[in-house]
């Protein structure tokens, strides 16, 4: 049988492997950050009958710059935004690669704060682009200081930050992202996959955007819109940087059936996002009772938590796997990583995570 390493790849993706996160049925999933509450039924009554409408011209093409959607993120947005400053592809993952594919490339690099969301250095090999890996300060966290002058040192084309950072949770400070674009000569993304989920009162980039044509915001419909399965991700930006990305995607890249289920899920923005408060009550309580559990959860403005402390985090996953709960080795030593569930699913988490016994003990294993 043909092998990988027989077929004539190009080089510089020889020895990589693909993004990848456990995919197990199991009653209580909490790995990969979804929002398990599903889409309310009057909502997806609506979504399907949209789609059922658009069924009736799908022999044509769709609309190639899938204009009403456009127009409904920057109404969702506000800021002042216009459809001209919307970008919008097959998720966040998408909207990064044509970033990317734009203004990456052989010859330029794209700068990260370690550690971060696993997709970028992936999302760099495939373009071409060099991937350089900046370090944090203590605890995950990071400060402008920190942030101008690892940039100011590598001079990348291209700067990523994650606000809240995954797989960390770490919020990221106006500040920090204000001194980053300062720093940098290039392209400034800041990815705020789980900005929704932050304290009430955090301001978002968005805030940013004016006078700041370099500085891209990438946001996502994954997490708090609990869409993960539609594969939607937009972008915010100056007018010039839409028009960029339009040289790199393919055409109609967003079929007539995406368009119709995004723009009714922003219709009903509202009603979607009243989980977000119950989820982040859930992360909360994640927080409080996993340091009563005598591990060491780190503050997150996420939907998910990281938590240290964990003597042997290999056999903690399996030892929960067993007790039907599947949560992230993310591959930070002695951490694991954890998505805010429903109360019975955070629940039923901490209950299996308690009967492990304390940490560094032995873990208690079901066989």
């Amino acid at each position: 049988m043909t092998s990988l390493s027989d077929l004539p790849i190009r080089d510089d993706l020889r020895g990589k492997t693909p993004y990848g996160a456990p995919q197990k049925v199991v009653p209580v999933a909490l790995n990969v950050n979804e929002n398990t509450h599903p889409v309310p039924a009057d909502v997806a009554a609506d979504i399907v009958a949209r789609i059922s409408a658009a069924m009736g011209s799908v022999n044509r093409y769709p609309d190639r710059e899938f204009t009403e959607l456009r127009e409904s993120f920057a109404r969702y947005l506000g800021h002042g935004l216009t459809a001209e400053n919307i970008w919008a592809a097959n998720g966040s993952n998408e909207v990064l690669q044509h970033i990317l594919q734009a203004f990456g490339g052989p010859g330029r690099t794209l700068l990260g704060f370690s550690p971060t969301y696993s997709m970028y250095p992936l999302l760099a090999s495939g373009t071409g682009t060099g991937w350089i890996a900046a370090a944090r300060d203590d605890e995950f966290e990071l400060s402008a200081e920190t942030a101008a002058e690892q940039i100011r040192r590598e001079d990348p084309d291209i700067v990523i930050l994650c606000s809240p950072n995954n797989p960390t949770g770490t919020p990221l400070s106006l500040a920090t992202i204000e001194a980053a674009y300062e720093a940098a000569r290039g392209i400034v993304i800041v990815d705020e996959a789980y900005a929704e989920f932050m304290p009430d009162g955090e301001q978002t980039a968005l805030s940013l955007l004016p006078g700041r044509p370099r500085l891209l915001i990438s946001r996502t419909m994954s997490k708090a819109f609990a869409f993960a399965g539609a594969r939607v991700g937009y972008l915010a930006a100056d007018p010039a940087v839409v028009d960029a990305l339009r040289l790199v995607r393919l055409p109609y890249h967003l079929s007539a059936l995406t368009q119709a289920a995004a723009v009714a899920a922003l219709a009903h923005s509202a009603e979607m996002l009243a989980m977000v408060g119950e989820i982040r009550t859930q992360r909360d309580r994640l927080v409080t009772e996993l340091a009563r559990l005598g591990y060491q959860p780190h503050r997150s403005g996420s939907n998910f938590v990281l938590f240290g402390g964990v003597a042997d985090p290999h056999a903690t996953f399996e030892a929960l796997l067993e007790r039907g709960v599947l949560i992230r080795d993310v591959g930070i030593p002695n951490h694991l990583r954890v998505t805010a569930g429903t109360e019975e699913e955070t629940t039923a988490f901490l209950d299996a995570l308690a009967a492990l016994g304390r940490p560094g003990a032995p873990v208690n294993s079901l066989s």
